[in-house]
């Protein structure tokens, strides 16, 4: 997954305790771009990590206990199912220093709304000690991570000259949650948004 954990220094979570994802997936159509992005990606830089990862925009990522899911769940529905669906366009290829190479959320407002909404989850998590939750600041879409110096360097001229534009409706979050970084992600809840 995306920037994952708030945490990355530690290998397992403690008993109880585990780390959620809330992302926004492409439809199908822009899914499929994408993911040939992804597998182009690794054939072309050896980098077989980037077509195991779906392509997702992440809005949050935290830690938290499961006796709190409950609570997360019902307020992240409160804030989600009263906003608007709305138009997600991915245009052009972007790079952090040092190691990840994405596609750019040319309006990233939406889930900058949706961040600040979800601060009351944040103080709910934190009121029970746990980390606060990352909230999404650059909405974007990642096509590799995780880079060594010299491929993000190749990566960074290739997709210079590379041009990428999709669209896609964003009509519902997916929250997911997995027990340490090398867990597989399971569904936990469908957010819909209002259409």
């Amino acid at each position: 997954m995306e920037k994952g954990l708030v945490n990355k220094s530690f290998m397992q979570l403690p008993h109880g305790v585990s780390e959620y994802l809330l992302v926004a997936h492409p439809g199908p159509t822009v899914y499929a771009q994408v993911m040939s992005e992804k597998q182009f990606f690794s054939a072309q830089f050896g980098q077989a990590l980037a077509s195991k990862l779906k392509p997702h925009i992440t809005v949050a990522d935290f830690v938290a206990t499961e006796q709190m899911e409950d609570t997360i769940i019902r307020w992240m529905h409160r804030v989600i199912s009263a906003r608007k669906s709305f138009q997600v366009t991915l245009d052009r290829y972007g790079a952090f220093k040092p190691h990840t190479i994405y596609l750019n959320v040319q309006d990233p407002l939406p889930f900058q709304e949706l961040a600040k909404e979800l601060k009351a989850v944040d103080q709910f998590i934190q009121g029970y000690g746990c980390p606060p939750m990352h909230l999404v600041s650059h909405a974007h879409l990642t096509i590799a991570r995780k880079l060594d110096a010299i491929t993000y360097q190749h990566a960074v001229q290739h997709y210079a000259q590379q041009q990428f534009f999709a669209s896609f409706p964003v009509q519902e979050l997916i929250l997911l949650k997995r027990r340490d970084q090398f867990d597989a992600c399971k569904q936990v809840n469908i957010f819909r948004l209002r259409p």
